[in-house]
């Protein structure tokens, strides 16, 4: 999937404008990246457009934090209300799950764990 459809996606699930839904995408990955450790991001990184999987890069330890956080990250990025915030997010796993194979988006679901469910899906099956 090319940078231009996972952001048409995003926007078509979300209902945002391709401004918004950008906005989206850049500021969903970036904590996400900044949230798993390096490898995996590299990992989702390289199934990724360049445009968008840039975001995910980062040399240092991943950040541990909540769910509610990760929300409120992105909302205030974007800037969104914590309810579109949650939408937001929710749109973009939705889109990562069709843009990457099943087995990259079980690891990272596997690395935010069982406290990110209820936010982005649950992993199935072993990383």
């Amino acid at each position: 999937m090319d940078a231009p459809t996972f952001i048409k996606r995003v926007a078509e699930l979300g209902g945002f404008d391709k401004a918004v839904a950008e906005r989206v995408v850049r500021a969903t990955l970036l904590n996400l990246g900044t949230r798993i450790d390096p490898g995996e991001a590299h990992d989702l990184a390289s199934q990724l457009p360049q445009a968008i999987g840039a975001c995910l890069e980062h040399d240092w330890r991943a950040e541990r934090f909540p769910p509610r956080e990760f929300v409120r990250r992105v909302a205030c990025v974007v800037p969104l209300s914590n309810e579109q915030g949650e939408s937001a997010v929710r749109a973009v796993f939705k889109v990562l799950g069709e843009a990457v194979s099943e087995g990259e988006i079980k690891d990272v679901l596997h690395q935010l764990g069982a406290n990110y469910t209820a936010l982005v899906g649950a992993p199935t099956g072993t990383p």
